[in-house]
């Protein structure tokens, strides 16, 4: 090799790296010194999960510096700066040509073995003839550096020989170390960590003590290296690994927590194949935290549950530990929401439990386990939701998990248990009676798995007592009862006076005792009730959710004790604690809406003077409860669960004017009826107003409105449960953020009452162009209540009751099927019997308060807003069928004024609200006279009237037909939304138990009623509908006037003429044609105005009258503006 000659040497890679003193380095780096005091260094490299790694670092040397030099492998234990040389791996001693003997190919180099392995280098080496001097001076070589190095070496011999003396040495260095490194100094952490290190190891080993020294200097060292700084990740490590052998040697739960925290913020730190990371979650590290933090005890606080929290995110999917970190995060959440009633900690807790299902294993001792728990969670969301899905889904878990413990199986009792109690649940909701008597027989079962000394021998005595009790209440045996108290007793006596659980088995007795006092009046009973739930109590904080159950059978002791004394104070404390229970904020809604109502009842039965605030607590419960379901099918079914409660509308405005508030009673009726439009419509509310004065407001409003409503679309039913669950998570938590956002509008002065329930002086802008009738069917009192342009409402007195209008509702229905089987010259008499009974008893005292007290013209406009039975009652058509002395004819309601009708006081003024923005009229037609098989008979007629409504539409008018194939569901859909006037003739079929899926029928798919609502069409102005039963409300909530009259005013058409029965459509187009010859006068080319719609409807009645029978004028409706 000539004298000018240099070397290029690649390091390319290492393997079997282990560091002799088994400590996790920050990196390991190679070390080439030609001579004492020139040496070159590579990077720093990361050790892989194998314990390589890699540099891909090239130096270049002369071959003259010296005839040999030395190779070491080092780790470092700083990945920033370094204390020291590190820890020497490997060290050979090599001379030049040892290594050109390898040509110019890549070898390896091999070193001492280190614990059973030899650590090797992959190197290549050139001659090349330039280089740059890369040989730099030795690390300072300073005490610091000598004590450090040293300290490092004594402690590789400690590991290695497990000598003691060794470790004492180390330690010595190390602090001598750390005393020339003060706070401030830079390498104050690094001198640190080492110290502590080494005694960890030495704690470890039993060599010595003081844990709580060497996690304060871990703690200290990870305070010097905050996030972000290059050895943070390895100081988070070396505090965690120390809290764990604290915990492992002094079991502090502390210790599993904190480490529990510091491997979640460490896991992302660490690069996957890194060695680090391997050691993190390998069993010393992540598994062992998993382990100990699995075996604390259940723990509902916040820190406790952000344990939970961080302990499964520590176990990712395919982990094997996180089948019990699911089981457990989710039995914490369960707990919480037992204690806190927040439905968030329930939702989340199902959805883990479905998880865990799921991931229970072929082979599992128990898998029944898991699906006892996602049931048991389900039928609690059902107690707090009232989802009927949810109790359906539970029992089926249940019934699954009794196959699963079969007859002699050790959890049998557990799955006998539990699927008793929820049998009790669906009994109380459907009534059914195999189902109360299977669970009695279940918990029959129970208890004999279960005798006395058994653990939970209490809580079968308290089901199987309540099942019997259930029992009772339906069957009203006295045996029953009495069983259940005397079980109630024996659960109360084995459960401990300071046992947490206590309560339910105070409350529960005194609910029997209750009820026995009812059958008995042995005051003892009453008085033993009312001291049971008064210590159930006491023993609970303000906000439990289970003190909701001590105030219902509060009030139930204190009202059955006063309809036997008849104390007032009794039936004081009574309504107090309705009060408390149906304003308890952790209990859900369902349950509150129940004492609500119960307390209405009491109320209006003892007459007392919180009536009218206990109709408006019922009616705030139910729009907030409404308010969580997200499709408007779920909302009705939410609302018709509460079918006892189905009369409050109208008793509730009764109630106001029987205290002669009238004020009060048109607001409550207005917020007692319409609630499914009021809810459907609040994310269509225009904000005109608020984008004036704040535009930022009402944009984060629409835009939270949209997502509410997209999130409404997309949570519609489906048979994937976890995918509906979470649907409804997301769309309650939309919800909340725009509820948010509501509140910061009412902040706003001119806005405070921003979506809130209208006061009177906002309804009565719906009188604006006429008065407007409400008319109040209700148990207690039947009236009309007239809101007037102006001033206070007028009360109108109706002798008439609400069983009279039931009967009068079912005569109307027999008059009316019998006049479609007459022939048209026939009188109707029924009908004229009838029709004289709506003017005399219901509407002659109205047009006298109209005619002589508001002194109304005649030929004014009107609006009829009935509610209850009158809605099936054909007001308009009201007529005295009497003739003068002069033999003139007396006047109908008719003939005095132009009536239509209203679903609410607030749909009428949306509606004028929305005419201010009208856009140029186009008008289409749409008949289907040939519907698909199965679908009705086919409607000759139709073609005719379509042919008909053309000549009569202006020309100047954009004039489309729509019939036969085209005349689809989709087809119809677009012609809505592309015209502002729309003539339907086809057959019309009113749901009367699912009004939502009311239908006009075209050719391929049912046009429904929710089809209708989901399309926004604000330009609309008319609909005439030609068809069957379009006015015609809902059996179930008949104040919701839920028909597809009221869907069409709801998606935009201000004036919409609809039918209350069935059409004969060969009659029917002479209405027609009479209707738009009068809405389209000649004297007014052109013009279209929908205001009109309600005159051309009264006068095309009145112009038919000799050619159509009376059922088929009365038929047609007007309603809207």
């Amino acid at each position: 090799m000539s004298g000018s000659s240099y070397i290029r040497l690649d390091v390319i890679s290492g393997k079997n790296l282990n560091v002799p003193s088994c400590r996790l380095p920050a990196g390991i780096y190679i070390s080439i010194n030609v001579d004492s005091r020139r040496r070159w260094k590579s990077t720093i490299s990361v050790l892989s999960s194998e314990k390589s790694a890699a540099w891909g670092d090239t130096v270049t040397l002369s071959s003259q510096a010296s005839p040999a030099f030395s190779v070491e492998i080092r780790a470092s234990y700083e990945a920033d700066r370094m204390l020291g040389s590190g820890e020497v791996i490997g060290k050979l001693e090599l001379s030049w040509d040892d290594l050109l003997n390898h040509g110019d190919e890549p070898f390896n180099i091999s070193f001492s073995s280190v614990r059973g392995v030899h650590p090797s280098l992959t190197l290549k080496v050139a001659v090349v003839h330039a280089s740059d001097d890369a040989l730099s001076d030795s690390l300072v070589d300073c005490k610091i550096a000598r004590d450090t190095d040293a300290g490092h070496a004594r402690f590789a011999k400690y590991v290695k020989y497990e000598r003691v003396p060794h470790l004492k040495v180390a330690v010595q260095h190390f602090q001598l170390v750390l005393d020339q490194c003060p706070v401030s100094h830079p390498d104050h952490a690094a001198a640190l960590t080492n110290i502590a290190w080494a005694r960890l190891q030495g704690y470890i080993r039993n060599d010595l003590q003081d844990i709580d020294g060497i996690t304060s200097l871990f703690r200290e060292a990870l305070t010097l290296r905050p996030q972000r700084h290059p050895d943070h990740p390895l100081s988070l490590y070396n505090l965690a690994e120390a809290l764990n052998w604290r915990h492992d040697k002094k079991r502090t739960a502390a210790d599993i927590c904190e480490a529990a925290q510091l491997y979640h913020e460490l896991l992302p730190l660490c690069p996957e194949g890194t060695y680090l990371r391997s050691i993190v979650e390998g069993s010393d590290g992540v598994d062992y935290v998993i382990g100990g933090c699995n075996k604390l005890p259940i723990d509902a606080s916040e820190e406790g549950i952000c344990l939970r929290r961080v302990v499964l995110e520590l176990c990712p999917q395919s982990h094997r530990h996180r089948l019990r970190a699911l089981d457990n995060f989710s039995l914490v959440l369960n707990t919480r929401f037992t204690q806190r009633g927040n439905i968030d900690d329930l939702d989340e807790s199902i959805r883990f439990f479905r998880e865990a299902v799921s991931l229970c294993p072929e082979g599992h001792s128990d898998p029944a386990y898991y699906l006892n728990n996602l049931a048991f969670s389900l039928e609690r969301r059902f107690d707090h939701q009232g989802k009927p899905n949810d109790l359906d889904e539970a029992i089926s878990l249940y019934e699954e998990a009794l196959r699963l413990h079969p007859v002699g199986h050790k959890n049998r009792n557990v799955s006998l248990d539990n699927l008793g109690g929820a049998l009790v649940s669906r009994f109380n909701k459907r009534n059914d009676i195999d189902d109360i008597t299977r669970a009695i027989s279940l918990c029959r079962e129970a208890l004999t798995l279960r005798p006395p000394g058994h653990p939970r021998c209490d809580t079968t005595l308290s089901n199987l007592a309540f099942a019997l009790q259930t029992r009772y209440n339906e069957l009203d045996v006295i045996e029953d009862l009495n069983e259940a108290i005397d079980l109630y007793r024996e659960s109360l006596s084995l459960r401990r006076l300071d046992l947490p659980g206590r309560h339910p088995a105070l409350y529960n007795l005194s609910s029997a005792l209750c009820s026995r006092f009812t059958h008995t009046r042995k005051n003892e009973d009453i008085q033993e009730a009312i001291n049971l739930c008064q210590e159930s109590l006491a023993s609970l904080p303000s906000l439990h959710p289970d003190r909701y159950f001590s105030y219902i059978w509060l009030n139930d002791a204190y009202l059955s004790r006063y309809q036997i004394l008849h104390n007032p104070a009794d039936l004081s404390v009574a309504v107090d604690n309705f009060r408390l229970a149906s304003r308890h904020p952790t209990q859900g809604f369902p349950s509150r809406i129940i004492q609500a109502y119960k307390w209405v009842v009491a109320a209006e039965r003892h007459g007392h003077g919180s009536a009218l605030e206990a109709y408006s607590t019922f009616f705030e419960l139910l729009d907030a409860h409404l308010a969580t379901r997200s499709s408007t099918t779920s909302r009705r079914e939410a609302a018709a669960a509460f079918h006892s409660a189905r009369s409050l509308p109208a008793d509730a405005s009764s109630c106001a004017i029987r205290c002669e508030n009238l004020r009060h009673a048109v607001e409550l009726v207005e917020r007692g009826r319409g609630q499914q439009w009021s809810l459907a419509s609040r994310l269509k509310t225009p904000v005109e107003d608020l984008e004036s004065a704040n535009p930022k407001l009402a944009h984060d409003y629409l835009e939270l409105s949209k997502l509410v409503s997209n999130a409404a679309q997309g949570s519609a039913d489906s048979t994937d449960r976890a995918a509906a669950d979470q649907a409804a998570t997301k769309y309650r938590k939309l919800t909340e953020q725009w509820e948010a956002a509501v509140t910061e509008i009412r902040n706003l002065q001119a806005f405070s009452r921003f979506l809130l329930p209208p006061l009177y002086a906002d309804l009565q802008a719906a009188a604006r162009h006429g008065p407007v009738i409400i008319l109040i069917a209700s148990q207690y009192s039947c009236s009309a209540v007239i809101v007037p342009t102006s001033g206070d409402p007028h009360n109108v007195p109706l002798s008439i009751t609400l069983a009279d209008l039931m009967t009068l509702k079912d005569r109307f229905t027999r008059a009316i099927r019998h006049a479609s089987r007459m022939n048209p010259a026939e009188s109707r008499t029924d009908l004229i019997v009838l029709l004289r009974i709506v003017w005399d008893e219901i509407m002659l005292p109205i047009v006298n308060v109209l005619e002589n007290v508001l002194e109304l013209k005649h030929r004014s406009r009107i609006w009829l807003c009935p509610t209850a039975a009158f809605t099936s009652i054909p007001l308009h058509a009201a007529h005295p069928f009497q003739t003068r002395a002069d033999r003139s004819k007396e006047p109908c309601l008719e003939d005095l004024y132009i009536c239509s009708y209203t679903p609410t006081l607030s749909a009428l003024i949306r509606s004028r609200q929305m005419m201010k923005r009208r856009v140029t009229p186009s008008f289409v037609a749409i008949g289907q006279g040939q519907p698909g098989a199965g679908k009705g008979k086919a409607l000759s007629a139709v073609d005719s009237e379509l042919e008909l409504v053309h000549k009569l539409v202006p020309a100047t008018a954009n004039h489309t037909t729509i019939s036969g194939d085209a005349a689809t569901r989709a087809g119809a859909l677009q012609a809505l939304e592309g015209n502002t006037w729309v003539h339907l003739a086809c057959h019309g079929k009113q749901d009367p138990t699912q009004p939502y899926n009311s239908h006009f029928v075209m050719r391929d798919e049912h046009l429904t009623l929710l089809d209708i609502m989901d399309t926004h069409i604000p330009h609309a102005e008319f609909a005439f509908l030609s068809a069957c039963h379009t006015a015609v409300g809902d059996e179930e909530t008949p104040d919701e006037v839920i028909h597809l009259a009221a869907g069409l005013q709801f998606s935009g058409f201000k004036s919409v003429i609809g039918t209350l029965w069935e059409v004969d459509d060969a009659v029917a187009k002479h209405v027609v044609q009479a209707f738009y010859t009068y809405l389209f006068h000649p004297k007014e080319v052109g013009v279209m105005d929908p205001t009109k719609a309600a005159w051309a409807l009264n006068r095309a009645t009145h112009a038919v009258k000799t050619i159509v029978p009376l059922e088929q004028r009365m038929v047609f409706i007007h309603i809207g503006v």
